[in-house]
Order: C-alpha cells, then sequence, then structure tokens
C-alpha cells in the first residue's frame, strides 16, 4: 500500500515536473530583472503616451548610434529609478536604439506578461523548494549570457544601502561583475552615462522645504515626477555623456594592476563624476548664498593676509578695512537667481521675436563647447557690438540647456532698476580702472577666484567696452590677467576660453555711436534711457548671428607650449596673457559672419564715386564676394540661400534710411542702370556697417596696396613683402594678426586669390612673377580702399604732431585738438572722407606715433618719414 502511495505520488510529481518544464519551455532562465522589449499593445500605448512629452534631442540620440555595432551596451544612472528605466526602455524602442532589457538588481513582475509572471513564479518556486535558496541571475550565468547574446542592461551607481549591500551583505555589485565579464570576451562593453533632467534649477547648498519632502530636481521623489509630468513635460529631458568603453579603462596604467574589487570602485567614481559634471554643466554648481560666499572670500587666508599688512602699512584701523572690503563685495557680486533667469529669457525671446528676424546660431560647434565644459569652467569671450549681446548670448546657452554664465559687467549698468535685474541673471560689476584702489582690486580678484572655484562659467568682453566703429578692437588684458591669476592659484583644474562672435544686420546703438565717435559726450546709463528706449520696438533690425568659436583649453594650451602657467615669472606670464589675448581676438575673427549688409556698404564706400548705378555696385560687390568665398569665410544665412534676394533687400533698406539716394530716371531705365547717390551726411553710418567686415578684408588691402605701390604691372611676390609687412605693423592699433603665420603666407594666400578672380595672372615662365590684368588695378583699388579712412585719420593726427611741440598740450586735450583739425582739413578738402573724423582712429594714431618716437613738432625726422609714407598711399588711393 505504502509503495502503491509513493508510486502514485512520483507519477504525479513527474507529470507536474513535466508540465512544468513545458510551461518553462525547458528552461530555468525567467528572471524579473528581464524586462522585454515587446509589450502588449496596451501597455506599449499607455507607456509612449506617459512619456511623449519628455525631450530627446537628436544630438543626444547620436552619441548611441556613435557605439561601435558589436559592442555590449551598458546604460548608467545615478539613483534607482523604475520610472527612469520604463523611459530609457520605451524611448529606446522607438528610436531603434540598444534597448535595456537586463535591469541590474531591478525587479519587475506586475508589469510583466502574464505569461511569464506565471514563469517567473514557477521557476523560482521549483528552484527554492529543490535549493531550499533563491534563484540568483548573477550566479547562474543568465546575466552574462543574455549580455553577450546582444540585449543590452542598466545600472544605478548610488542606491539606498548600497553599500550595506555590497560591503556587509556581499550583494553582487554590478561593476564589478561587468569588469570580470568584460575580462573573458574580446567584445568591449561599453558603459554610456545618462541623466533625466526635470528641470534646469541648479541645486542650492541648502535644501528648500519642497526638496525635503517631494525631493530634489536631481532626485525627485514620486509626487514631484508626477507633478513635472502634469504641469510641464516639456521641461523635462534627455541627456546622454561620453561612453566609457571598459576595455579601454581596464587597459589604463593606474587600472591595470588592481584588482577587479578596486577596478570597480574606480569605475564607479569615475562614472560618478562624470555625471556631477555632465550635471553641472547644465544647470550650473551648486547655489550657494551671498552671506556664504561673502564670507569664504573675506575669511580665506590670502585676502586677510593682505588686509592685515594693507590696515598695517596705511595705520587703519583693521575693523575699517574689513568694513571696506564687506562694501566692495556688495558692490560687485551677482545675486544669482534661476527663477528671474527664466522671466529674463521670457522677455528676451519675445524682444527678439519683436526687434528681429530670428538668430543664427551654430549649434555643432555649441554641443562640443557644452561636452568641453565638464573639464572646466567655460569662459566665453564675446565680441561687444550692442547691450544685448549678454541678453542673447545667455538666452542662447539657456535655451540649450546650459547655465547662464556669471557676467563682467560695467559698474555704469548697476543703477536701478536694471542693476539688481543684471545681477540675478549672474552679472557682477566691475569699475572701468582700478587705479588707485588696490583694496578693491584684491577684493575683485578674490571674488572671480571664488566663483571660478565654485564652477561658475564666466563671461567678459575681452575688448573692454562696445565697438563704436563697428570693427572688432584690440584686446584689453586686465580681466583676463586677473583669470590667469586665479588659474594659476588653482582655482581650477583647466579654463575653457570660449571666443564667441555676436553680430547683427543693424545695430540699435546707432546713432549713439556716430555721436561719440564725432566727439560727443556718452550718456550714461539711467532709467530715462530704459524708458526712452521703447521706440526701439517700433523698429525692424534683421537678423542676428552669434558664433562659437571651438573652446581653448587652457591646460591643453599650455601643454603645447611644454610649460606650466605656476613656472613662469611674472614677465613670462604677462607674455603669455598678451599672446592669449590676441589669439582670442583672432579667433573671434576667423568665425565673425560676414553679412550682405556689411558688404553692400564696403562696396558703396569703396567704389570711388559719389554716384553709382546699381550694376556698378553690384560688379563691385561680387569681387567681394569671390575673395570672402575663396578665403572660405563665414558668409551669413541669407547671402548663402539667396544672395540676389538679400542685396536687394539691404539696397532697400539703406535708400529707406537716407543712407543712398536713388537718383531720377526715364521710365524705360533698365534697373541693372538705375542709380544712387551717396548721402554725405551719412558716410559714418555706412562706414560702421562696412567696419562689419573689414577685418575679412585687410590681408587682401594690404597685399592690394603694395602691389600697388609698385607702380608696375609685373612683379615678384618676394618685392612686396616689406610693403605688406611695414602696413601690418603700422595699423597695428586698428587690426589683429594672426602672430603665427608671416606676411609671407598672407601675400601669397592672397595672390591666389586674386589669380581665381583674374585680378592677376602668374607668368608663363618666370617663377614667384605675376602680371596685373587690364581689369585688376580697378580691383585693386577696391580692395586697397578698406584703409583710406584710416591713412586720412592717421595723417590728420600727423599733421597735429607736426603742428605742437611737445608738452604744448596736455595728453588728455591731444584727441579734441585733433578732431579740431580735421574738421578744418574737410572743409578745406585735403581729406575726402567725413568718416575719418573719428576720435578712435585719432586715439589709435596718437597711440602709434607717441610709441614710434613722436610727441611733437621737434621729431621732424620720424614726422618726415611717416609723412611722405602716408601721403604715397594716399595719392595711390586717391587717384
Amino acid at each position: 500500500m505504502f509503495k502503491l502511495v509513493k508510486s502514485r505520488i512520483r507519477r504525479i510529481k513527474a507529470g507536474g515536473d513535466g508540465w512544468i518544464d513545458r510551461v518553462l519551455k525547458g528552461t530555468s532562465d525567467h528572471y524579473r530583472c528581464f524586462f522585454p522589449k515587446r509589450k502588449s499593445g496596451c501597455l506599449k500605448a499607455l507607456f509612449e503616451i506617459i512619456f511623449s512629452g519628455i525631450r530627446v534631442d537628436e544630438s543626444q540620440i547620436s552619441v548611441i548610434r556613435k557605439i561601435p555595432q558589436d559592442a555590449i551596451v551598458i546604460y548608467a544612472h545615478k539613483y534607482k529609478s523604475y520610472f527612469d528605466y520604463l523611459f530609457y526602455h520605451t524611448r529606446y524602442t522607438k528610436e531603434n536604439l540598444p534597448v535595456p532589457e537586463i535591469g541590474f538588481d531591478y525587479r519587475f513582475f506586475l508589469l510583466q506578461p502574464v505569461s511569464r509572471s506565471v514563469r517567473i513564479f514557477l521557476a523560482h518556486t521549483r528552484y527554492f523548494f529543490q535549493k531550499l535558496a533563491l534563484q540568483n541571475p548573477y550566479d547562474s550565468g543568465y546575466i552574462r549570457r543574455e549580455l553577450a547574446g546582444g540585449r543590452s542592461g542598466l545600472l544605478a551607481l548610488v542606491e539606498k544601502g548600497g553599500f550595506y549591500l555590497r560591503f556587509v551583505k556581499s550583494n553582487p555589485d554590478p561593476l564589478r561583475y561587468l569588469i570580470e565579464m568584460q575580462a573573458t570576451l574580446d567584445r568591449p562593453v561599453f558603459i554610456v552615462p545618462q541623466l533625466l533632467f526635470f528641470g534646469k534649477k541648479p541645486l542650492r547648498s541648502t535644501p528648500s522645504f519642497m526638496d525635503m519632502l517631494f525631493g530634489s530636481e536631481e532626485n525627485p521623489g514620486r509626487i514631484r515626477r508626477i507633478f513635472a509630468m502634469l504641469k510641464k513635460p516639456e521641461s523635462i529631458f534627455l541627456e546622454i555623456s561620453e561612453p566609457v568603453n571598459l576595455k579601454e579603462f581596464m587597459a589604463l596604467p593606474e587600472n591595470r594592476d588592481l584588482s577587479p574589487g578596486k577596478q570597480a570602485l574606480a569605475l564607479r567614481q569615475r562614472l560618478l563624476i562624470q555625471i556631477n559634471r555632465h550635471r553641472q554643466s547644465i544647470t550650473g554648481p551648486v547655489l550657494k548664498s551671498l552671506e556664504e560666499l561673502k564670507e569664504n572670500i573675506l575669511t580665506n587666508d590670502r585676502l586677510r593676509a593682505y588686509m592685515e599688512h594693507y590696515a598695517e602699512n596705511r595705520k587703519i584701523p583693521l575693523y575699517k578695512v574689513y568694513k571696506e572690503a564687506d562694501g566692495y563685495i556688495d558692490e560687485i557680486a551677482a545675486k544669482y537667481n534661476i527663477n528671474m533667469i527664466r522671466i529674463s529669457a521670457m522677455g528676451v525671446k519675445w524682444l527678439i521675436n519683436g526687434m528681429f528676424e530670428g538668430v543664427s546660431v551654430n549649434t555643432e560647434v555649441l554641443n562640443r563647447i557644452k561636452a568641453m565644459s565638464r573639464r572646466g569652467p567655460l569662459v566665453l569671450v564675446p565680441c561687444h557690438k550692442s547691450h544685448i549681446d549678454y541678453l542673447i548670448l545667455s538666452y542662447i546657452l539657456f535655451q540649450n540647456d546650459m547655465p547662464c554664465p556669471h557676467i563682467a559687467a560695467g559698474k555704469n549698468l548697476s543703477f536701478w532698476p536694471l542693476g539688481p535685474i543684471f545681477r540675478s541673471g549672474g552679472a557682477f560689476f566691475i569699475r572701468r580702472t582700478f587705479k588707485g584702489a588696490v583694496l578693491y582690486s584684491k577684493v575683485f580678484s578674490e571674488y572671480v577666484y571664488k566663483i571660478l572655484e565654485e564652477g561658475f562659467n564666466i563671461e567678459f568682453f575681452i575688448e573692454g567696452g562696445r565697438s563704436r566703429t563697428g570693427k572688432l578692437l584690440q584686446p584689453k588684458l586686465g580681466l583676463l590677467s586677473i583669470l590667469l591669476s586665479a588659474f594659476r592659484e588653482g582655482a581650477n583644474e583647466d579654463l575653457i576660453f570660449v571666443p564667441v562672435f555676436v553680430g547683427y544686420d543693424r545695430v540699435l546703438e546707432e546713432s549713439a555711436y556716430l555721436h561719440e565717435l564725432e566727439g560727443g559726450e556718452k550718456k550714461p546709463e539711467s532709467l530715462l534711457q530704459v524708458v526712452k528706449a521703447r521706440k526701439f520696438l517700433k523698429r525692424r533690425y534683421g537678423r542676428i548671428y552669434i558664433r562659437f568659436h571651438d573652446g581653448i583649453s587652457l591646460t591643453d594650451l599650455l601643454a603645447r607650449q611644454g610649460t606650466t602657467i605656476q613656472d613662469m615669472t611674472v614677465k613670462e606670464q604677462n607674455r603669455f596673457c598678451r599672446q592669449l589675448g590676441y589669439q582670442l581676438v583672432n579667433s573671434i575673427d576667423k568665425v565673425s559672419v560676414i553679412t550682405p549688409h556689411a558688404v553692400v556698404a564696403g562696396a558703396i564706400l569703396n567704389g570711388g564715386r559719389q554716384r553709382f548705378s546699381l550694376n556698378h555696385l553690384m560688379d563691385d560687390v561680387q569681387t567681394y564676394i569671390n575673395y570672402l568665398m575663396a578665403q572660405k569665410a563665414s558668409l551669413a544665412d541669407t547671402l548663402l540661400m539667396d544672395p540676389t534676394h538679400a542685396f536687394d533687400y539691404v539696397i532697400d533698406a539703406y535708400i529707406q534710411r537716407k543712407f543712398i539716394e536713388p537718383l531720377s530716371e526715364d521710365k524705360d531705365t533698365a534697373p541693372e542702370e538705375k542709380g544712387f547717390s551717396i548721402n554725405v551726411s551719412k558716410r559714418p553710418a555706412l562706414e560702421y556697417y562696412k567696419n562689419n567686415c573689414v577685418n575679412a578684408f585687410i590681408p587682401a588691402a594690404y597685399t592690394a596696396l603694395s602691389i600697388l605701390e609698385k607702380d608696375a604691372f609685373q612683379f615678384s611676390g618676394s618685392d612686396i613683402y616689406a610693403g605688406y609687412r611695414f602696413l601690418q605693423e603700422f595699423f597695428i592699433n586698428e587690426f589683429s594678426h594672426d602672430a603665427d603665420k608671416t606676411p609671407e603666407f598672407f601675400v601669397h594666400k592672397n595672390i591666389k586669390a586674386f589669380i581665381d578672380d583674374a585680378i592677376l595672372s602668374p607668368h608663363p615662365t618666370l617663377p614667384d612673377t605675376y602680371n596685373l590684368t587690364s581689369a585688376g588695378f580697378r580691383k585693386l583699388k577696391l580692395f586697397s580702399a578698406f584703409l583710406t579712412t584710416y591713412f586720412e585719420s592717421y595723417w590728420v593726427t600727423l599733421n597735429f604732431f607736426a603742428r605742437y611741440p611737445k608738452n604744448f598740450i596736455e595728453a588728455k586735450d591731444r584727441i579734441k585738438k585733433a578732431q579740431s583739425m580735421a574738421n578744418r582739413l574737410y572743409k578745406k578738402k585735403e581729406i575726402e572722407h567725413p568718416e575719418a573724423i573719428s576720435i578712435i582712429n585719432f586715439k589709435n594714431a596718437v597711440d602709434y606715433f607717441v610709441a614710434h618716437g613722436i610727441r611733437g613738432a621737434e621729431d621732424e625726422e620720424p614726422i618726415g618719414f611717416y609723412m611722405n609714407r602716408i601721403r604715397r598711399y594716399m595719392d595711390l588711393l586717391h587717384s
């Protein structure tokens, strides 16, 4: 009887095992960590609806697409989150990317298909009764088999109780598991760090009450996630960081000899640092209150020692020095406020839509800069043409998921009510001069050091102020020197300098600039000016052009020079600062956008005619365009898409603004034969827009004038080196040049462009010998005419020196005297161009002549030399 019962139980058990085996399909590999790519139609539709509002840019997706096809892809995020997992799973399925079907230490049951849930339950139950233990996907080799078979996975780097689980309870460490797995595989394992942002609000050093209740934006709780999804799903976006090739990581010298456990610790630390830096590149560093920053600055050992020394030397009570320094921080410091930045972003968007016809940005370069910012703070170095430069640039960064920088602004902008608004947007204020203010200078330097140390990006205008002439100004090195000193003191491991071009078809401050160039007083910024500025909102100003140059790593730059900044003497650091300043200006020049407004203005003024036909104007325009194309210059979008329409639009705009005036014509006059005359009173305005592109043509102007100076239809390239070199040095205060390239390089580069445009023809037998073509002479005049205004300004200045003995007039009155003389000479028609009456040109000329030994009428020899040389050039230009 007992045997019969036992036999029946055995048969029932065998039958049950057989049934279970059939249900399990002959394998026990059924785990909750596997969430299949194929979901039920309802579940798939539900998740796609839930996650549809989350933004995923193609630039992010492309990071994954670039991973080798044979690689095993493991996604990594900082905090364990089923919400994040389901989002990655759903979106990557839709994008046809490797889908994280294996969740390391994730457990799915209710969301599984019913059939899978049954199999998981049966497999785990049978395993438990057979082994009296829980089934483990690590120990069974299941995860390894699935990954090796082509599946992808997801792991969290930080988990509640993670240290306890790994080091006390000895739970498997996914990173160690992957390292041990990689050691036995030829295929690479790529770990892809990724971040899901629920906003761009920076973390605060002291969490708010809402953060404590519902979690921070970095690691939100369930309620905060749901609220974000319902309120503003488009504010949630994905960022994918640089993938880590595990094979290459393990082969690094510092990791090669470590045990798998220690390699896993090093890998986790690297991934967390990378994720944290990536997050900071978007939200900015942790925000501290101004009081906390002030405390850190004023109590640091460097500043305290300096203040004690300062008080002792000047016999001032120390508490008064402390009070003065405290006041300086209040005068300087920004009060960064993300809520004000969001409001300002809406205002700037409204401004752009109302006044401009769009913004053109090279976002592909900006994305590279964004990646570089994880190495260290960005130092944005834009050119400065308008007060709205910093508004537009901060807006573009904010729209591209980057933190708004701290901006060095002139103290003149700290007036109420804009001063507090600017401070909230990141502006910190700097005096125009530090002369006599040694304590202020030290406090300012320590403030810059602190914001760099905290990790904030900085923006400053290397020209020192807005360009009133339209061209790029020479670099001012004061703040750049402070930044280098902060780096030298160890504020950061690296600084990434980013030259930026910001340009406009038309600037708002045009009339104010011309007023100042003619000697008028600069009106101080005030609330009244803000109120009056409402009239600008009724006008249209064309397009805005923003071009980012690739970031310049200070660490890499020093490495290429084979030195460190700490090893430099003061003189060597000053020389390096000067070289870097000119490199930044030249880099801005390289990415400058040439607008149709600038090219047409240049052709109108350089054509040498008071009256001109549309046909002649367009011939001159085409000559300039041919040269720009040969130099691979960056042209405005409108010039690339429809140049004919672009030039017609500009000519109409210049007619409406009375820069040029149409001549009366017969009804039968062909369109190309239409005539125009230049409004003489508007020539300075045209000069401003011509100067927007002048830097692009200066090498051609130097080359062309050097050829004309030879006064021969045949010449050799070597004949004009000296002339080019002289002009380059003579206008050193006007135009920067690439110091890494010789005059010979530029001469031959321009000769090639002139040959391509049939201005020159190479001699058939003589090497380095060229003939001037019949059309070439006029075109050379067209290029060299870019220098006419500057020669006239310098000629006036030289006449001023020749008239007055040294020390007869105080240095500060020189410019006014030169301007007065220029007005007289213009009336006598000894100079032809009213735009040459420019106080900035006069100042640059005075600085040049003083530096070359001319201080008054007594310096007859150098005055005579330069007078003859300038007169010779002016005769060539005016002939």
